[in-house]
C-alpha cells in the first residue's frame, strides 16, 4: 500500500519518556518517513535538541532534514500561579515530517495548515 504514515502520538506517551527518547523516537520516525503529530510539543530545549541533532544527519542524497510547526506556547497562569509569580509554559500540538514531504502553508494561534507530498 502506497501513502503516507500519519502517527499521533499521545501526551501519556510523551510524558513516559526522557528528552533524549522523545528526540531520538522523533528523528527515527521522520527519518522512516513519517509525520508525526505530537498531543504535546515539545519544550523549548527538546526541540533545539531536536534541531541540533536533525542538522547533524543532514546528508545531500540522504536526509533533507526535518519541518516542524507547532501551536504558540500557551503560559499556564491560574490564581496560585499568579499569587506565588510563577507562570508554567503549556505546549501545545506538534507536527513533525521529513522537509521533503511537509510544507506548511498557513500557520496562526489556532491553525496549521500543511501539504504533505510523498
Amino acid at each position: 500500500m502506497k501513502g503516507i504514515q500519519l502517527d499521533l502520538i499521545s501526551e501519556d506517551k510523551l510524558d513516559g519518556m526522557t528528552p533524549m527518547e522523545k528526540v531520538r523516537l522523533i528523528l527515527d520516525e521522520v527519518r522512516n518517513g513519517k509525520i508525526l503529530i505530537l498531543e504535546k510539543g515539545l519544550t523549548p530545549s527538546e526541540q533545539n535538541k531536536l534541531i541540533e541533532l536533525t542538522m547533524s544527519e543532514i546528508g545531500p542524497d540522504d536526509f533533507a532534514g526535518i519541518e516542524i510547526e507547532s501551536y504558540p506556547v500557551k503560559h499556564n497562569t491560574n490564581f496560585f500561579n499568579k499569587l506565588l509569580g510563577k507562570t508554567t509554559l503549556k505546549t501545545r500540538l506538534t507536527v513533525i515530517g521529513q522537509a521533503a514531504q511537509l510544507k506548511t502553508i498557513k500557520k496562526d494561534r489556532d491553525l496549521i495548515s500543511a501539504m504533505v507530498s510523498p
